[in-house]
């Protein structure tokens, strides 16, 4: 007869996202549901191996559900990446009785627990907290939808000034290795051009772009540029070569930065975060571990921890269809 677990921790990871919060209050009242003790991990691993804990309750995580950011704070560990580091997490976690783990973050947190995991067979559930979306397994990773909401609003506000000076603006988002973001975002705010990781577009491709749309009438428009973008130049570089090639456009350059990972989470994004809470803490009163929960054609599934890390992730061809044809 498997043992019933009797106390979870959870802990956010990496990255804050919008809908952490809502994430963790999920994790708490399902433990409180099912009448099961929760703590909350202070800053990451680094707050594991130090033992930086709290108890949490369902009241405790009152009013959390529409807060940016993340209730148990973040931060780096060089201490966890050692054996050292992840023999005294061990210690901490049996010290206070804790027998399994939620971990809220992207692809760096999960490779830490499945390390873990190999080594003490600790049981551990990932759920997907990154603005980038960038996880496999997944359709949604909490706060893209939150991110992309944020990006359109100030991409909309940014075209305004755009058609009042007859401006080119260049407007960076974040995505470092995916241009989820760039490519909805651009396609969402009605972008002349997005430049993505995925594709490498060519800057010849932009100029006739923009050429074009100079030809047809349009005295402004805009450009979306993920900060991966393989052009093999950063948004300024690209502001300065579409200077020199194309004088006729008064060039700005706006980026968009931290404030993307900021502020209320969306609807989506908040009940994304409690639907996956839950699954979390039932998989591991199952009896599971080693798999991150994530949502697919709105169903809540789980996938093998190992496998969202390495899987990859794939732009979707029909969207940069749909953005070639939108550009026209």
């Amino acid at each position: 007869m498997m043992k019933k677990i009797k106390k979870i921790a959870v802990m956010t990871s990496g990255g804050d996202s919008p809908g952490m919060n809502a994430a963790i209050r999920s994790v708490v009242r399902a433990c409180a549901y099912y009448r099961v003790s929760s703590v909350g991990i202070y800053r990451g691993y680094e707050g594991l191996i130090e033992g930086d804990f709290i108890e949490l309750t369902a009241r405790s995580v009152n009013n959390i559900i529409n807060k940016g950011g993340t209730i148990l704070k973040s931060a780096r560990s060089a201490g966890f990446r050692t054996e050292e580091g992840r023999a005294k997490a061990y210690e901490q976690l049996k010290e206070n009785e804790i027998e399994a783990m939620v971990v809220i973050g992207g692809d760096g947190s999960f490779t830490g627990a499945v390390i873990f995991n190999e080594e003490y067979d600790f049981p551990v559930i990932g759920i997907p907290g990154t603005i980038d979306n960038d996880i496999f397994g997944t359709s949604h990773t909490l706060g893209y939808d939150t991110a992309l909401n944020t990006a359109v609003e100030a991409i909309d506000k940014i075209r305004d000034t755009a058609s009042s000076h007859n401006r080119l603006f260049f407007v960076e988002v974040m995505g470092r290795d995916a241009g989820f973001i760039a490519l909805n975002a651009g396609v969402g705010a009605g972008a002349e051009e997005i430049l993505i990781p995925e594709e490498n577009l060519g800057l010849d491709r932009m100029l006739e772009s923009l050429k074009k749309s100079r030809r047809t009438g349009k005295s402004s428009s805009i450009v979306v540029v993920a900060e991966g973008d393989k052009s093999g130049k950063n948004v300024y570089e690209l502001a300065e070569y579409v200077e020199q090639n194309l004088p006729e456009y008064d060039v700005r350059v706006s980026v968009l930065g931290h404030m993307q990972r900021g502020g209320s989470p969306s609807c989506f994004d908040r009940v994304l975060a409690s639907r996956l809470g839950v699954k979390a803490v039932e998989l591991l009163l199952d009896g599971k571990t080693n798999l991150m929960v994530g949502l697919q054609n709105n169903e809540v599934i789980s996938t093998s921890i190992a496998e969202a890390i390495k899987g990859g992730h794939s732009i979707n061809q029909e969207l940069l269809r749909v953005s070639d044809i939108m550009t026209t």
